[in-house]
Parts: C-alpha cells; structure tokens; sequence
C-alpha cells in the first residue's frame, strides 16, 4: 500500500557521521545551502551512571540549528547516547566538543539557561558560577561547579568517543511536501558520507490533540499492545533499537471496556509511563506539553526519504483508524492482514 501523509507530522531521524566529519558539518552544510545560518544550542538527555546510589547523569549536550533566511526552522540537529556502535570510546574530543553534566534536572534546565553553547569548555559553566558567587575548579580537563557549601552543581568536561558523529535530523512540524522537505535534509546528509546506524529509528509526531478522547487513546493502546509483534514486523521496526518496550500492562488493562479519561491517566501513572515504548503518549497526559505530540518510535531507521514517507504514511493510516468511535476487534488469525485492513479503512474515509 503506498499513499501519502496528510497531517501535519514532524520527524526525528538518526544518523551517523563518517569519521572526521560531525552534526556540526552538516548544520554548515546545510545553512551554506539554504542561505540560511547554522548556530549552537543545548540539547538534554540523561545516561546511566557509573557513581554508586547515583541511577543517573543528565546531559547537556551540543547540537545545532539550522534557520532558513526568515529565521523559520529547518531543522536541529543533536547527539543521541543510544547510537554507539561503530565509535571508538578512546578517541578524544575535538576542539570545541564538550558536554555539561548534573544531577538535577532543575539544575539541568537553569544550566541550559545561563550556559552558552557557543562558549570554550573553560568557561562555559561562568554564567552559572556567578549565580553562586564562586569560580569552578579545574581538574584535568574536566571543570567542576561547586556551590558555597561544596556540593556539586554540574560538571564540563570534553566529550570524546566520537560523540560529535551521531546526529538525530529534527524536523519542525511539516504540513505538505514531505518527501521533499526531508529530501532538502538527506541528500546533503548523504553526500556528506552520512549512514544508518546499526541501532537507528525514525521517530514520528503527530498532532497529540485528536488522540486525547479516552476512546482514541484506548484503541492507540489497543494497537501497540495487542498488535505489537505484527505491527513492527509491517513497519520493520530495527531489532537493535533502544528505549523500546511494550506499553505498560496497568495501561493495557485499563483499555478493556470503554475507560474514561481519568481511568487511563491514573492507569499510565501506576504502569510508570514514560517516553521509552514503542509509541510515546507522555504528552498527552501532562498538564504542560514540552511538544504536543503522540510519538511513534517503532520505525526503522533509513536515509531515504521515500522508505521514510512511505512507512509514516502507513503509520499514520493505523492511527486515523485508531480515531474513529468503534474498538478496535480482537486480533484476528492473521494479525498483519488485519492491520493492512485497519489502514484501508482509514484510507476509505478520506
């Protein structure tokens, strides 16, 4: 079944940078192209610790914007910690290449804040030191943020490993022309050496708003749950992908009948819900959306933007029929039939 996207959709699309080549690359690259401007910004993520009764670091990290003429959007692009095969942890930062540390998302977001990504390692955290009335310390290459008292605020240091390789392409919100629209980021991207990592996804949003009827929401549910082998055989989801797991089974069984908005939400808070399953529906349940979106995280990876377009294009299909006021039936004999049916239907309606 091939067809196009009809909603406003954006995208989030890993890749992986040859050696010698960086995000940063591409950003020039494609801001020489579009006459546009390419510029540092922070971009957050968390990574497992290695400090005893610390579960986590959070991370500032370096990616670029890319702004056409107009100043609107093209894309940013910003490291993901999940794509690590192929990069060689010994090898140093490149001059420049650094990330920012804490504990404390708070402290995270106040850092993002004051912290100049365009700033040298050596005084990137100043801004924030003077909040505190201190200096950081260096230590090796690494500079350390104290407050008065000697706790820790959040640490520099340079980012080696070849971190400045894998790029995750985001895309602003896109409402027609989408192979083209991707093609304007791709084919650079190719060009450039640019490849599919072995762990790589394509991430989709669509608009949250329609899928916070509870009927909608359960038949999202429904889907992913119930349909979850098949439906990422049809999309081809990449079995080395990480963060991906089945929806929580509180939210699962919370779907049976017909639950109303409060069952689910209380559903998704005791299954601990977070961004890392197979579709992401975080934002639909918080009070303030960062980015108002229902998130597909199941299909493969590709630097092709028609493969992109094309799986999209059939996701979209199976969540139009997620909308309409009926359940979802049970899973039938032949479960990858009936989610081409699912999305015939939908496309029926059109």
């Amino acid at each position: 079944m091939t067809t196009r996207l009809r909603r406003r959709v954006g995208f989030e699309i890993e890749l992986m940078a040859p050696p010698g080549v960086s995000r940063r690359s591409l950003a020039d690259d494609l801001a020489a192209r579009s006459g546009g401007r390419s510029r540092p910004v922070w971009h957050r993520d968390s990574e497992p610790s290695l400090v005893p009764g610390l579960g986590r670091f959070l991370n500032l990290t370096l990616g670029y914007a890319v702004d056409r003429p107009d100043g609107s959007p093209l894309c940013t692009l910003v490291d993901d910690i999940t794509l690590i095969d192929g990069l060689d942890p010994r090898t140093p930062a490149p001059p420049g290449w650094f990330r920012v540390l804490s504990d404390d998302s708070r402290l995270l977001g106040l850092l993002a804040e004051r912290c100049d990504p365009a700033a040298p390692l050596e005084t990137v955290l100043d801004p924030a030191a003077a909040l505190w009335g201190v200096k950081p310390e260096q230590i090796g290459d690494v500079f350390r943020l104290d407050d008065t008292a000697g706790s820790t605020i959040a640490l520099a240091a340079p980012a080696g490993g070849e971190r400045e390789r894998p790029c995750e392409v985001i895309t602003p919100p896109l409402a027609a022309n989408h192979h083209e629209a991707l093609e304007e980021l791709l084919a650079p991207a190719r060009e450039l050496g640019f490849t599919v990592p072995a762990e790589a996804a394509v991430h989709l949003h669509l608009d949250g708003g329609p899928f916070r009827r509870p009927q909608a929401l359960a038949n999202v549910v429904r889907l992913f749950a119930h349909w979850r082998e098949p439906l990422r055989a049809l999309l081809q989801t990449n079995p080395a992908c990480r963060r991906l797991a089945p929806l929580p089974e509180p939210l699962v069984a919370a779907t049976a009948g017909r639950p109303g908005w409060d069952e689910l939400s209380r559903a998704a808070t005791e299954g601990g819900l977070t961004k890392f399953f197979d579709v992401n529906l975080t934002q639909l349940f918080a009070e303030h959306p960062v980015r108002d979106t229902i998130e597909v995280r199941i299909l493969p990876g590709s630097i092709d933007a028609g493969e992109i377009v094309n799986r999209a294009a059939l996701a979209e299909l199976l969540l139009e029929r997620c909308l309409t006021a009926s359940s979802l039936p049970p899973v039938a004999a032949d479960p990858i039939e009936q989610l081409m049916n699912f999305a015939a239907e939908a496309m029926a309606r059109r």
